[in-house]
């Protein structure tokens, strides 16, 4: 069973079903494809993320050796002879995912709007949706808190999919070893409250950057201050928000933050004509390979100012609603501000737990991520026999590093299985 549909773990389950083992994919949105599937650019190649990501996606659905359970959830894995007894929780979508054509004819007739989470809060999704274009399965999903069950998504759909009288249902399957890549959350920036996030439209996180980047996000690809619609001429991008902090418990790098920040700096100067990009920064972590000669690009023909210094507030004016940054200036020695119209917190990454560790019975280690048994000889083996970990659920890392540990956590997995069969 490999718990988390994300890159990680769409990579373990299709190194694990080319080896002919059967696989349980168990993801709990309704599509997989995890946060790399809201990416617009992957660096340091700007490669198209969805490019890369969806056709893995479809083979893994189509997979003859991968049984997808998504909407779903592991409660419970109880250690059996042989391996694992899982309980897994599948909430209800409301739609025949047997029935449904992916046709859409459904959102068009309903009439409730809601803010949609893919994008960030920055565009809106129908009460009955698909959670993006790509989205696998294809399946639409009523959002059952916010239908008011006027039931014109049923008179719409030709093909009788919509289902009222679902119910969330539990089941169990029995696995031989759990692959866990349940992937991670940002941080919530609202907990470094110098920095105003939440109390200011122009203050945003680099994932809705990454939202309005995207030519199919809910901006067209136009990057806008959500507080008035307008082109912003001034960006700055903070450093370390909620890494390397221990005033927020975090002492970690997050590992991604400096790249993901040069990486739409440059996008930015390529969109926005004129458009001056300021990166504070405490140190430039540019460790991969090509990642150095991108940060120095940046800088030298894009013309992205970095500052090595510490923000430590962020005020707005009320007179022209734009942002003073403060910070200190460690090269120059000294304090200063700056003026912006548009502020990215670049957060860092925690882990996604959703009641998972308790599930699993599972331990973590001082940053927060699933403990290792042996870092020096086994970076995949969890403490618990016939558990392995992949990605982020590990700690903090690139897509690269990423898809790298995923088919290690596969192989380490199959050979478990082996030994366990004789």
């Amino acid at each position: 069973m490999v718990i988390g549909g994300g890159i990680a773990g769409i990579q373990v389950a299709l190194d694990l079903a080319n080896q002919d083992i059967k696989v349980h994919l168990v993801e709990k949105n309704p599509s997989i494809g995890g946060r790399m599937i809201q990416l617009d650019k992957t660096f340091p190649t700007m490669d198209c993320s969805a490019c890369v990501l969806t056709p893995k996606m479809v083979e893994a659905a189509r997979h003859e050796n991968i049984e997808l359970h998504t909407c779903s959830e592991v409660v419970n894995a109880e250690k059996v002879t042989g391996g694992f007894k899982a309980t897994i929780l599948e909430r209800a979508r409301y739609v025949a995912a047997d029935k449904c054509t992916g046709c859409g004819l459904c959102m068009n007739k309903c009439p409730v709007e809601v803010e949609n989470e893919f994008d960030q809060g920055l565009g809106f999704r129908k009460a009955i949706f698909f959670p993006f274009p790509q989205a696998v399965p294809l399946t639409a999903t009523i959002d059952i808190d916010n239908c008011i069950f006027c039931g014109l998504c049923a008179k719409a759909c030709e093909a009788n999919a919509i289902d009222f009288t679902q119910k969330d249902k539990t089941y169990t399957v029995n696995v031989g070893a759990i692959v866990v890549a349940s992937g991670f959350d940002i941080f919530d920036a609202r907990k470094k409250p110098t920095y105003g996030f939440g109390s200011h439209d122009d203050i945003i996180t680099a994932l809705t950057m990454e939202r309005m980047l995207s030519a199919s996000g809910p901006t067209g690809g136009r990057v806008i201050r959500p507080s008035n619609g307008k082109i912003p001429h001034k960006v700055a991008y903070v450093q370390c928000v909620g890494s390397r902090d221990k005033t927020v418990g975090n002492v970690y790098c997050s590992r991604v933050c400096c790249m993901y920040a040069i990486k739409q700096s440059r996008m930015l100067k390529e969109r926005v004509p004129g458009v001056d990009v300021t990166i504070y920064y405490m140190d430039i972590r540019a460790f991969g390979k090509g990642y150095e000669e991108f940060f120095a690009r940046a800088a030298e023909e894009y013309g992205v100012r970095f500052i090595k210094g510490r923000v430590g507030k962020i005020v707005p004016t009320p007179d022209t609603n734009d942002l003073l940054v403060r910070y200190e200036d460690v090269q120059r020695g000294a304090l200063f501000q700056r003026r912006h119209d548009l502020v990215v917190l670049s957060t860092g990454l925690t882990l996604s737990d959703g009641g998972l560790l308790s599930a699993l019975r599972l331990q973590t280690d001082d940053d927060g991520f699933i403990m290792i048994k042996d870092y020096k000889l086994d970076a995949v083996s969890a403490t618990n026999d016939g558990i392995f970990v992949a990605g982020v659920a590990e700690g903090p890392k690139d897509i690269p590093d990423t898809v790298t540990q995923a088919s290690a956590a596969a192989m380490k997995a199959a050979i478990f299985l082996h030994r366990r069969s004789f």
